[in-house]
């Protein structure tokens, strides 16, 4: 903010009519949920949630002046900030504590949730996510496979009914800057 209030100044000086806004920007990582709460009028909500290696931490999501909008941060529940370099292994980081965050968005009301993927920890293709949303992920054995992406290569099934559900017809929209394909 402070770069943008010296442009807006600058502006101004330029021309005493002009009317400037200045508003908080975010990628999708870090910061993207305060800076749509401080623009919007809305709060954030504190919530126990797991880091990318199921460690217990406080997350945070934010709830919209409407009330109905929530913003979640992969990276406030399942990103690289989370971790210490030695400790960044996507085979066992997982995005559980991100479902948990829209679990707790819905909880309180949230009808539309924006989901920011930037500075994640993980490459398990949301399949930590849907689980702490209530998916079943399993082997086929019928076991729910380990987390992190070590336990892709084991998926036989995946039952989204009980995530619908805990959704209770919330509209996911997704926010991100970048291109991943799949493979390669």
């Amino acid at each position: 903010m402070e770069a943008a209030r010296a442009m807006a100044q600058g502006i101004e000086n330029a021309d005493h009519d002009a009317e400037v806004r200045c508003l908080p920007m975010a990628d999708g990582g870090e910061g993207t949920a305060r800076a749509l709460v401080d623009a919007t009028g809305g709060s954030m909500r504190a919530v126990p949630v797991h880091d990318p290696l199921g460690r217990p931490v406080e997350g945070h999501f934010g709830l919209l002046a409407d009330g109905t909008t929530a913003v979640v941060e992969t990276a406030e529940a399942s990103g690289l900030a989370l971790l210490e370099a030695k400790e960044r292994n996507p085979l066992i980081a997982s995005s559980y504590g991100t479902g948990e965050l829209m679990l707790a968005a819905v909880r309180s009301g949230a009808k539309r949730i924006i989901v920011g993927l930037g500075g994640s920890a993980t490459n398990d293709g949301g399949a930590g996510m849907l689980q702490a949303l209530g998916a079943r992920v399993v082997d086929d054995r019928g076991c729910d496979v380990a987390p992190g992406l070590a336990g892709l290569e084991q998926v036989a099934s995946v039952d989204l009914a009980p995530a619908l559900h805990a959704l209770d017809g919330a509209r996911i929209v997704v926010l991100s800057d970048v291109e991943n394909p799949l493979v390669g």
